[in-house]
């Protein structure tokens, strides 16, 4: 479930996301004609000339917070910052304080892929960037999710353009998450208009 439901999750996320900043969306479709043109499929050693492409995928997973609290165990007795954690705590650690942290990213609130770009257009991961989590407990799963996320995405942009249905406005479009295993939209109609 954790590999399905995650990466179809962001990718649901990336296309509401792109259907709302539509600006966003022509930049990304104009890297991809760029490097791969119409018809050259995807592969993830593509990703390297794709600075702003990598940069959205990112930020994607960054400002909607996917699983915003996955619980963990304490293996043994743990002193924290002043507090005595005893073995077999359950810990749950919010990486939004991290995701969304104001000393971290320039505008935490807002979807800006260039938080993932340096002055000169190149990508730059951050250290703050922690949605797969961080240490020996991380996501497992994180460079086939990684993989998969940017062949799929990269792979949807170029031939479609995404877009809301007839009479819904980029404005009018909803991105609040509704909680379940993963932070998923709300379920709202897309239009793929093929390029």
């Amino acid at each position: 479930m954790a590999g399905t439901e995650t990466t179809s999750t962001t990718l649901q996320w990336a296309i509401l996301l792109l259907m709302k900043y539509p600006e966003i969306q022509k930049k990304v479709h104009a890297e991809i004609e760029r490097v791969l043109g119409p018809s050259c499929l995807p592969t993830f050693e593509d990703r390297k000339n794709m600075p702003f492409t990598n940069a959205v995928i990112h930020e994607v997973q960054r400002f909607v917070t996917l699983l915003p609290h996955i619980p963990r165990c304490t293996s043994y007795d743990t002193h924290f910052k002043g507090y005595f954690i005893p073995k077999g705590t359950t810990v749950i650690p919010l990486l939004t304080s991290v995701l969304l942290d104001k000393t971290q990213w320039e505008t935490p609130d807002e979807f800006n892929p260039n938080h993932f770009l340096d002055v000169d257009g190149n990508f730059v991961k951050k250290k703050a960037f922690l949605p797969f989590s961080t240490g020996r407990r991380n996501c497992i799963g994180e460079s086939l999710a990684t993989m998969e996320l940017f062949i799929f995405f990269t792979g949807l942009l170029q031939k479609f353009t995404f877009k809301p249905p007839p009479g819904v406005k980029e404005s009018e479009l909803d991105t609040t998450a509704e909680a379940g295993f993963t932070m998923r939209p709300h379920p709202q109609c897309a239009c793929a208009v093929l390029r």
